[in-house]
C-alpha cells in the first residue's frame, strides 16, 4: 500500500513523475480544475441558499457571488464554488486513493492557477493527513526528489489573485455578455481581456480603413571602382533634398511629413535620371566605418516563445502553448508558464558546456550572462524555459522520442538558451556616400545627386552561430555585404541602374505574434492566458485568419463599437493593465484581495 498520495493536474505529468517515485507512491491527476463558481441559475436551489438573507443578493443571483456575505460592515467577496460535473468522478478516485495513506503532496504547477488548483483539493478533498506543497520547474528524477524534501504550505496570496481575477473574469463577462447579447444578440460575449483584444483588432482595421496609399518610386545603381568592384548603391539625395524611400515619409492620409526638405521621385523624373546617369560618374565623398555589435537575446519567457515559435514554424499561440506542455510534462523542458529571463546556475552551466561542446570554445564569454525581468510579477520565481536537467539534451538525441513538432519546438528551445550565454556577434558596418553631377538634354540645369552604399563585416558570428531571431517586419534589413575600401575622392563607373516603382502600404494587421506582443507590452492579461484569449476571439466568430493575419469580422466590430458606447472605460486598455498590476500586489502579499475588488466594483 503507497505511503503517501502526490496529485498533480494531468494524466501525462502524472505517468512521468511516477518514474522517479518508487512503490511508496501514488501518482494521481486532478485532470485540471476541480470546481468554479456556480451558475447563476442554480444558486436558488443551492442548500446554501436562503431566501431570508440572500433574497436581495444582487450579485449572488447575477454572477454566483456572495460580495456582502453574512456581514453588514464589510464585504468578503465569497464565490459560491460548485464541483463540475466532470469532476465528480475523478473526485471520487482521489478520495479512495487518500485512502490508507500517510502523507499527501500537492504537486501542481507553481504558479496562481495551480495554487488555486491545490487549494481547491484540500477544501473539497479536506485530508485528515498532514498535507504539503511540492513544486518543481522541471519534472526531471533529481527536481522531483528535492521538491519532495522541500515542500512548504499553500500559498494563499496566490490563491486570492487568482480567485480575484476569476470573480472579475465572472463579473465582467456576465454583466457585458447579457447586454451584448440584448442588443447584438447571435450569442455575443465580452470579456475583460478577450474585449480589449479585440478592439485592438478592430481599431487596427480602423487605421487601414482611413489609410490613403502614395506611390513614389526609387534608383538603383551597380557601380564599378577602378579596381572593377562592383557595389549596388541607392540614390538619397538631389540638390540637397532626400530623396523619399518608405512610409516612414507619408502620414496616414498619403501626404508628405516634410513636404519642403524630401523630394518624390515619379516615374518620368526617375526615368528622365536613369536615362542621364548612363553616361555620368560617381565620386566618392565619404566613407565612415564602426564597429559593430549585437548582444544575444534572453532566454523564453513565455510570450516571446510564443512569438517565436509562430514567427519561425507558423501556427497557433494555442498550439506552440500544446507543444510546450507535452515537452513539460514528458520532462524535455522546464516550466512553459514563466515571466521570467533568469537560468538557474545549474542551466547556466549546462549551456557553457553545450556551448563548448557544440560550437566551440572560441564561443564562450569569459562570463556568464545575466539578464534583467522586465516586469515585477508574482510568477518571476519561475526560470526561463529551457532544456530540463543538468545537462541539455541535443535535439538529434531526442529524434527517437519526440514527434516532428515537438522536435523542432524543442530545438528552438535548446538553441535560444544556448546563444542566449554564447559571445556578441560582432563585426564592423560601414556607409559610403558618392556624389556626382547629371545633365539633363531638356533640362539647362544639371542636378547634383547623392548616392549611398551600406555593407555590414561580420568578423565573429557569436551567438548567430547557432540562433538568429526572426521577425515580421518588412523592412529591408541593413546590408551584409562587404564595400571596398576606397579613398575619398575615387571615381566609380555605372553600370546597371533600376527604377522602381512603390506604394504605401497601410498598417498591418495583427497576427498571434505580434497581438501577442502587444498584449505583453500594454499588459493586458497573463502571458500564460494570450492564447486562449486568442483562441476565444476566433471560436466567438470576432475575428478569423487569413493567412497569418487576424482579421476582425462584422460581429467584433459591432460588438467593440457597442462596447466602447457602453462600457468605454472597461474596454480601455491601461485600465485593464492597472488591474493586472494589482493582481500582481495580490499575488504578492501587498493588496487585500477583498479591498481591491471593492475599488473596482464599487468605484468604477
Amino acid at each position: 500500500m503507497p505511503k503517501a498520495l502526490v496529485i498533480v493536474e494531468s494524466p501525462a505529468k502524472a505517468k512521468t513523475i511516477k518514474r522517479y517515485l518508487g512503490s511508496d507512491y501514488s501518482v494521481e491527476a486532478s485532470v485540471g480544475h476541480i470546481r468554479d463558481i456556480i451558475q447563476p441559475k442554480n444558486v436558488k436551489t443551492d442548500k446554501r441558499y436562503n431566501p431570508a438573507t440572500h433574497e436581495n443578493n444582487s450579485e449572488l443571483r447575477s454572477y454566483g457571488i456572495d460580495v456582502a456575505g453574512q456581514s453588514t460592515s464589510e464585504n468578503t467577496w465569497e464565490p459560491w464554488y460548485v464541483v463540475s460535473e466532470n469532476s465528480k468522478k475523478t473526485i471520487t478516485h482521489l478520495r479512495k486513493a487518500l485512502k490508507n495513506t500517510e502523507l499527501l503532496y500537492l504537486a501542481t504547477d507553481e504558479d496562481r492557477e495551480g495554487e488555486a488548483i491545490a487549494w481547491h483539493l484540500v477544501e473539497v478533498l479536506k485530508p485528515k493527513i498532514p498535507y504539503y506543497r511540492m513544486v518543481f520547474h522541471e519534472i526531471t528524477e533529481k527536481a522531483i526528489l528535492e521538491a519532495l524534501n522541500h515542500t512548504r504550505e499553500i500559498d494563499m496570496d496566490l490563491v486570492a489573485a487568482q480567485e480575484a481575477r476569476r470573480i472579475m473574469d465572472r463579473m465582467s463577462g456576465f454583466g457585458w455578455s447579457g447586454v451584448m447579447r440584448q442588443v447584438i444578440g447571435g450569442g455575443a460575449s465580452g470579456g475583460p481581456v478577450q474585449s480589449p483584444t479585440t478592439r485592438r483588432l478592430v481599431e487596427r482595421e480602423r487605421e487601414r480603413i482611413r489609410f490613403i496609399s502614395a506611390d513614389y518610386h526609387s534608383l538603383t545603381a551597380s557601380v564599378f571602382s577602378e579596381q572593377d568592384e562592383m557595389f549596388p548603391t541607392k540614390l538619397v539625395e538631389v540638390n540637397g533634398r532626400k530623396v523619399v524611400s518608405g512610409k516612414n515619409d507619408f502620414d496616414e492620409n498619403g501626404e508628405l511629413k516634410r513636404s519642403s526638405e524630401v523630394v518624390i521621385l515619379d516615374q518620368e523624373q526617375a526615368s528622365s535620371l536613369q536615362e542621364a546617369l548612363k553616361t555620368e560618374t560617381l565620386t566618392v565623398s565619404s566613407i565612415e566605418r564602426s564597429p559593430y555589435q549585437r548582444k544575444p537575446k534572453p532566454p523564453f519567457t513565455t510570450s516571446t516563445f510564443q512569438q517565436e515559435v509562430i514567427n519561425k514554424l507558423g501556427g497557433s499561440a494555442s498550439a506552440a502553448m500544446g507543444i510546450a506542455q507535452s515537452l513539460y510534462q514528458n520532462g524535455f523542458i522546464t516550466y512553459h508558464r514563466t515571466d521570467s529571463t533568469a537560468l538557474s546556475d545549474q542551466a547556466v552551466e549546462a549551456a557553457r558546456v553545450s556551448i563548448q561542446t557544440v560550437c566551440g570554445i572560441e564561443y564562450l564569454p569569459e562570463k556568464p550572462r545575466t539578464y534583467e525581468n522586465k516586469t515585477a510579477s508574482a510568477q518571476l520565481a519561475h526560470e526561463a524555459i529551457r532544456p530540463a536537467g543538468e545537462v541539455f539534451r541535443h535535439p538529434d538525441e531526442l529524434k527517437g522520442d519526440l514527434n516532428k513538432d515537438q522536435l523542432r519546438v524543442y530545438e528552438i528551445i535548446w538553441k535560444r538558451t544556448i546563444a542566449s550565454q554564447m559571445t556578441d556577434e560582432r563585426g564592423e558596418t560601414a556607409r559610403m556616400l558618392l556624389g556626382g553631377i547629371v545633365s539633363h538634354e531638356n533640362n539647362s540645369e544639371p542636378q547634383a545627386v547623392t548616392f549611398s552604399a551600406s555593407g555590414r563585416v561580420i568578423t565573429h558570428q557569436g551567438f548567430r552561430y547557432i540562433y538568429e531571431e526572426t521577425t515580421e517586419s518588412d523592412e529591408e534589413s541593413e546590408g551584409e555585404g562587404v564595400l571596398p575600401d576606397l579613398p575619398e575622392g575615387e571615381v566609380v563607373t555605372i553600370g546597371q541602374i533600376e527604377v522602381k516603382n512603390h506604394s504605401t502600404k497601410p498598417p498591418a494587421r495583427f497576427t498571434e505574434s505580434s497581438i501577442v506582443k502587444w498584449m505583453e507590452e500594454v499588459g493586458i492579461g497573463r502571458p500564460s492566458t494570450f492564447s486562449a484569449t486568442i483562441g476565444k476571439i476566433r471560436a466567438r466568430e470576432y475575428a478569423y485568419k487569413e493567412g497569418r493575419s487576424l482579421v476582425p469580422t462584422v460581429k467584433g466590430i459591432v460588438g467593440t463599437n457597442f462596447l466602447e458606447l457602453e462600457f468605454n472605460d472597461e474596454v480601455q486598455y491601461h485600465n485593464r493593465a492597472d488591474l493586472e498590476r494589482s493582481l500582481d500586489q495580490i499575488a504578492n502579499g501587498n493588496e487585500q484581495r477583498t479591498e481591491m475588488l471593492d475599488r473596482w466594483w464599487f468605484e468604477k
